[in-house]
Parts: C-alpha cells; structure tokens; sequence
C-alpha cells in the first residue's frame, strides 16, 4: 500500500510541484471563460476545476493528466442554465457522473481501441487550433505592450531551458512577466478584468431541484451527452498522454474517476469538466508524471484564489496568452502535415474531415463519431472485396476458390459468383483464402447450397478455418460433408 502511494504520488516530487504549480496559473482564465461561456459565475469554473484536480488525482487512472472545467462541457452548459438556472446545472453535472461511473463499471473505456490513428491525430490538431483561437479575442482592444509581453513570453519559454530545466518555463515567464507588467503599470488586460475572484472555501451543497419525472427527464439529455463528451476527450487525451510518455493507463479506471470527480464537484457548487489537453501538455512538458502534479494543480489553484486572489488578479492575460500559444504549438502533430502525401489519401480525409468538423462546431463528441463512421465505411470498402477463382478437381467436380472476407457487405456478390446452371453435378467450395465472420456469411453460403440442391447438384465445404467452420457449423451446415 505504501509503495503504491510513493510510486504514484512521490516518484518525482520536484517536478511535480512545479509543473503542478504552472498548471494552477493556467487554469484560472480557463475556468473563468469557461464559466462564463456556461452563463454561471466565475467561481463555479474555479470551484469545479480545483474538486475535479483533486478527485481525479486519487482515482483516475492517467498519472499526470489534468482534468478540470472544460469548453467543451461548459458549451453544453448554456441552455440548460439559461432555461431553468444554476440548480438544475449542479443536478446535471451529479447524473453526469453517475452515468460515467456506470460506463466505467461497464469497461467502456475499451472503446477507445476502436478510434483510428487518423481520427485521434484529427483531434489533437482539431484541439492545438481550438486553443489557438480562443487566444485571439484576447488581443481585442489591446495596444503594443500586449503584443510585447506575448512574444516575451514565448521568447522566456523557448530560450530559458537552454539555460537551466530545473524550473519550467512557463511557469517563470508568468511570474517575470506580472513582476514587469506590475512594476512599470503596463496598460494590458489582466485576470481581475475577466471576473470577480470570491476568497472564499466551496461548501457542501445539494443541488435545490424538484425531485420528480419532469426535472430528470430535463437533465437527463444534457448529462448524456456531458457524460460522452467528457468521456471521449478524456480518453483521447490519456491516449495522447500514454503516447508523451511512452507509459500505459487504466482507461476503465479513468471514466469510473471522471464520474465520481463530477459527482463530488456537483455537490460541491461546480460545473461537470474532464480531461483538458492543453493543461495536460503544459504538464506533461514541464515534468509532471504522477498523481502528485495534479493534485498540487487543484491545491495550488485554491491557494492561489482564497489566499493570493489579489496577487492573481494582476496576472497579465498576455502571460497566460503566452503560455496557451506554446500548448499549441506544442500540440500540433506538425509531421501530421510533412507526411500527409505518404499516408493512404482516405485516411488523410478522415484526418482533415475531423478536423473540420471539429474546428466549425467545437463539439469535439460530433467530429469524433464522424471521423469514426468515415474510417468504418471505408474500412468495410477495402474488406468488402471478394473474388473467386475456379479449376476441375478431382472426378470432374468444380472447384471455386473464394479470396476475401465474407460478411454481410459481400454475401450478395459471393451468391452471384456461383454459375449453378452451367456446373457440373458436384461443386466444391474452398475457403481457405477466405473467413467466414457472421450470420450475413452463414445465411449466403445456405442459399447456395439451397440452389445447387434444387437443381439436383452436390456441394461440398472445405478449407474452413476454425471459426470459420464453427459458425457455419452452427447453422446446421455441416463443412467437409456433401450436401445433397
């Protein structure tokens, strides 16, 4: 038990603490936008990031991933609280957390093998663009030093490691950065102008909604799609995460996490939120490895707002502007571009089509599932290639040699290969280039038969392969026999 809690927790304590201390300063106007963009108050988003942070670090299952309010939950937000206010909001995030515990008991998170290499590299670009654009309106209304101190950030984050790694850069740039930006009163917008900060701890609250058919079945569509939402980002995030640091992660463990993380931050006044790819990468860059960075992320963030609130208020947004421009770029699989001529032009479609879609709506959730059902269509296009050869065997019978797959998408063409009228009084079938996969196959192989018998000839099945020969089996037809 102790040796679990030292290597997941203290197996990199420096780093940790400082890479979860950069990520705190990072999340403030994160979840200060993202509450606003759900129509609730600032501290909502905050309230929520630091419960979920802390939750998260003890029963997820992707050491130093970071999980917190997110836009792409808090744009699902809006309507629900604009129609029945912040109440139902609270109920929402603690059902969405019960459905997702329950995905994860169900081991929901296998589903993540079935999301190709072009849909996943689709949505860690979709998302390097997503955090780059959110940036810009940041620069509305601001002069020179804002420009300035964005590009003194960046210059601070890409030279000091050539110097030293023992701090990250990002996390100095912040502070030089509001040090220059408080001692020489550079005119530039600073966190205090997104919002005002409340000093003060969440409480235990139940959510005051009337208990009866009518509030779940109002809640209840919102938290489904809040709960798939999460869970998809969330995974593919762990993916990223898993691929960063050459390591492997519970996904099972990580959905069951998310949902009770929501369903303690909704009794705690917070919004529903999961993993975030762009703190996750500012941690994972500035060496953060275990559950240690981001449970010192969610502390750090209250200290920051109950204790230093006034010092945080003065933070330039330009810093922090700063900071998410190096995510992304960071993000951007740049070799996704100087190697799209080399990658079959139908996957490079499925990449740039999630993007697309994921970019114009900001619904992560949808460019997934249409980047998913474009890879499926054209992967049953490739497999639903089916041929067959024939020659004379022995004692005159006919013997077709069927290559491909055999499925519902070819049993209409594989029925159409057989000349039954022209073969001989004996044909027979060989399947050793060929996998028989479902009921489609098994119901195709029975109506050739059927057709063969009716004009009195024999067929014989051979070359089956285990499976193959244990599903047709199965239907009652009996491989290796003739069938008259």
């Amino acid at each position: 038990m102790f040796q679990a809690i030292q290597q997941g927790f203290f197996s990199n304590t420096r780093k940790d603490l400082l890479s979860g201390l950069t990520v705190a300063f990072a999340l403030i106007p994160e979840a200060i936008a993202f509450s606003i963009m759900a129509g609730v108050d600032p501290m909502v988003g905050l309230y929520a990031s630091f419960v979920i942070a802390v939750t998260i670090s003890f029963v997820g299952g992707r050491p130093g991933m970071i999980s917190a309010a997110t836009g792409a939950m808090a744009s699902l937000m809006g309507p629900l609280v604009a129609k029945h206010g912040i109440e139902y909001l609270f109920a929402a995030t603690v059902l969405t957390g019960i459905i997702q515990w329950l995905l994860g008991i169900l081991k929901f998170g296998r589903v993540i093998t079935f999301v190709p290499q072009s849909v996943i590299t689709g949505f860690v670009n979709s998302l390097a663009i997503i955090v780059f654009m959110a940036q810009l309106p940041n620069f509305q209304g601001e002069s020179l030093p804002m420009y300035v101190m964005v590009a003194g950030t960046l210059l601070i984050i890409y030279l000091f490691p050539r110097f030293t790694k023992a701090v990250p850069s990002a996390l100095v740039a912040i502070i030089v950065m509001t040090i220059i930006s408080v001692a020489f009163k550079v005119p530039v917008a600073t966190v205090g102008d997104m919002g005002n900060l409340t000093q003060s701890l969440p409480f235990f609250h139940l959510p005051q909604v009337p208990l009866h058919w009518d509030m779940l079945m109002t809640v209840l569509p919102i938290s489904l799609a809040l709960a798939v939402v999460g869970i998809t980002e969330s995974l593919l995030t762990a993916s990223l995460v898993d691929e960063l640091t050459e390591t492997s992660s519970d996904k099972n463990r990580e959905i069951r996490g998310q949902g009770i993380a929501n369903i303690f931050t909704g009794f705690f006044g917070g919004m529903a939120g999961c993993a975030m790819i762009g703190q996750t990468v500012i941690n994972v860059k500035s060496g953060g490895r275990t559950r240690l960075s981001t449970f010192v992320s969610g502390v750090f963030l209250l200290f920051l707002i109950i204790v230093l609130g006034g010092v945080v208020q003065q933070i330039p947004m330009a810093a922090l502007v700063g900071v998410m421009f190096m995510v992304s770029f960071g993000t951007f699989d740049w070799s996704s571009i100087r190697n799209l001529h080399r990658i079959p032009r139908s996957d490079a479609v499925v990449m740039i089509t999630t993007v697309v879609i994921v970019v114009a709506t900001s619904n992560l959730a949808i460019g997934v599932v249409i980047g998913i059902i474009l890879s499926a269509v054209n992967f049953g296009w490739r497999i639903s290639r089916l041929d067959a050869t024939y020659h004379e065997g022995s004692n005159g019978a006919k013997v077709y040699e069927i290559k491909g797959q055999l499925f519902f998408g070819t049993m209409s063409y594989f029925v159409s290969l057989f000349r039954v009228h022209e073969d001989p009084d004996e044909v027979i079938i060989d399947f050793s280039h060929s996998h028989v996969w479902d009921h489609s196959a098994t119901s195709a192989i029975a109506k050739v038969i059927d057709k063969y018998n009716s004009a009195g000839k024999r067929v014989r099945l051979i070359g089956l392969n285990q499976e193959s020969e244990e599903l047709v089996d199965k239907a009652g037809l009996k491989p290796g026999e003739v069938h008259v």
